[in-house]
Protein backbone atom coordinates (compact mmCIF):
# COMPACT_ATOMS: atom_id res chain seq x y z
CA UNK A 1 0.00 0.00 0.00
CA UNK A 2 1.22 3.53 -0.74
CA UNK A 3 2.37 5.62 2.22
CA UNK A 4 -0.14 8.41 1.55
CA UNK A 5 -3.01 5.94 1.39
CA UNK A 6 -1.78 4.20 4.56
CA UNK A 7 -1.59 7.45 6.55
CA UNK A 8 -5.08 8.37 5.36
CA UNK A 9 -6.49 4.92 6.17
CA UNK A 10 -5.11 4.91 9.73
CA UNK A 11 -6.53 8.41 10.25
CA UNK A 12 -3.42 10.56 10.56
CA UNK A 13 -4.76 12.80 7.79
CA UNK A 14 -8.34 13.74 7.02
CA UNK A 15 -7.92 13.40 3.26
CA UNK A 16 -5.55 11.46 1.09
CA UNK A 17 -4.55 14.68 -0.65
CA UNK A 18 -3.34 16.12 2.68
CA UNK A 19 -1.22 13.00 3.21
CA UNK A 20 0.23 13.34 -0.30
CA UNK A 21 1.14 16.99 0.30
CA UNK A 22 2.86 16.09 3.59
CA UNK A 23 4.93 13.45 1.79
CA UNK A 24 5.92 15.90 -0.93
CA UNK A 25 7.04 18.42 1.71
CA UNK A 26 9.32 15.81 3.28
CA UNK A 27 7.38 15.51 6.54
CA UNK A 28 7.12 11.72 6.29
CA UNK A 29 10.01 9.27 6.68
CA UNK A 30 10.02 5.50 6.34
CA UNK A 31 12.93 3.78 8.12
CA UNK A 32 14.58 7.23 8.43
CA UNK A 33 14.46 7.89 4.67
CA UNK A 34 12.29 10.66 3.21
CA UNK A 35 9.29 9.03 1.53
CA UNK A 36 7.58 10.07 -1.67
CA UNK A 37 3.78 9.60 -1.76
CA UNK A 38 4.01 6.46 -3.90
CA UNK A 39 6.45 4.63 -1.63
CA UNK A 40 5.18 1.23 -0.55
CA UNK A 41 4.66 0.43 3.14
CA UNK A 42 5.22 -3.04 4.55
CA UNK A 43 4.63 -4.54 8.01
CA UNK A 44 7.33 -3.69 10.60
CA UNK A 45 8.30 -0.45 8.79
CA UNK A 46 9.07 2.48 11.10
CA UNK A 47 7.34 5.71 10.08
CA UNK A 48 8.23 9.18 11.39
CA UNK A 49 5.59 11.80 10.71
CA UNK A 50 5.83 15.53 11.45
CA UNK A 51 2.40 17.05 12.02
CA UNK A 52 1.38 20.10 14.10
CA UNK A 53 4.96 20.53 15.40
CA UNK A 54 4.93 16.99 16.82
CA UNK A 55 7.03 14.17 15.41
CA UNK A 56 4.92 11.02 15.59
CA UNK A 57 6.74 7.68 15.53
CA UNK A 58 4.79 4.59 14.57
CA UNK A 59 5.35 1.01 13.52
CA UNK A 60 3.26 -0.67 10.85
CA UNK A 61 1.63 -3.85 12.18
CA UNK A 62 -0.57 -4.72 9.23
CA UNK A 63 -1.93 -3.17 6.04
CA UNK A 64 -5.66 -2.26 6.04
CA UNK A 65 -7.77 -2.87 2.94
CA UNK A 66 -9.32 0.61 3.17
CA UNK A 67 -9.91 3.41 5.69
CA UNK A 68 -10.64 1.96 9.13
CA UNK A 69 -12.68 3.19 12.06
CA UNK A 70 -10.99 5.06 14.88
CA UNK A 71 -11.40 2.13 17.28
CA UNK A 72 -9.66 -0.28 14.89
CA UNK A 73 -6.59 1.86 14.14
CA UNK A 74 -4.46 0.19 16.84
CA UNK A 75 -4.69 -3.13 14.99
CA UNK A 76 -2.77 -1.67 12.05
CA UNK A 77 -0.15 0.49 13.81
CA UNK A 78 1.76 0.83 17.07
CA UNK A 79 2.33 4.39 18.26
CA UNK A 80 5.82 4.77 19.74
CA UNK A 81 5.84 8.56 20.01
CA UNK A 82 7.77 9.70 23.12
CA UNK A 83 5.75 11.64 25.69
CA UNK A 84 8.28 14.49 25.55
CA UNK A 85 6.97 15.45 22.10
CA UNK A 86 3.47 15.99 23.48
CA UNK A 87 4.77 17.84 26.54
CA UNK A 88 6.72 20.21 24.29
CA UNK A 89 3.49 20.97 22.42
CA UNK A 90 1.74 21.80 25.70
CA UNK A 91 4.59 24.13 26.68
CA UNK A 92 4.27 25.94 23.34
CA UNK A 93 0.56 26.47 23.96
CA UNK A 94 1.22 27.86 27.43
CA UNK A 95 3.98 30.15 26.16
CA UNK A 96 1.63 31.71 23.61
CA UNK A 97 -1.09 32.44 26.17
CA UNK A 98 0.28 35.40 28.11
CA UNK A 99 -1.83 37.78 30.18
CA UNK A 100 -4.29 38.67 27.38
CA UNK A 101 -6.78 36.02 26.38
CA UNK A 102 -7.05 35.14 22.73
CA UNK A 103 -9.54 37.29 20.85
CA UNK A 104 -9.57 40.29 23.20
CA UNK A 105 -8.00 42.46 20.53
CA UNK A 106 -5.90 45.59 20.90
CA UNK A 107 -4.88 47.07 24.25
CA UNK A 108 -7.37 49.51 25.77
CA UNK A 109 -6.44 53.03 26.82
CA UNK A 110 -6.01 51.83 30.39
CA UNK A 111 -3.72 49.00 29.24
CA UNK A 112 -1.70 51.49 27.22
CA UNK A 113 -1.31 53.84 30.22
CA UNK A 114 -0.23 50.91 32.39
CA UNK A 115 2.37 49.92 29.82
CA UNK A 116 3.68 53.49 29.61
CA UNK A 117 3.86 53.75 33.41
CA UNK A 118 5.77 50.49 33.57
CA UNK A 119 8.40 51.74 31.13
CA UNK A 120 8.64 55.13 32.87
CA UNK A 121 9.34 53.42 36.22
CA UNK A 122 12.19 51.41 34.70
CA UNK A 123 13.92 54.56 33.39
Amino acid sequence: MRIDKYLWSVRYYKTRNMATIACKKGQVRINSLIAKPGREVYPLDKIELRKNQITYCLTVNDIPKSRVGAKLVDIYRTDTTPKEHFEAQEMLKLAKDHYRNKGEGRPTKKDRRDIDDFYDENE
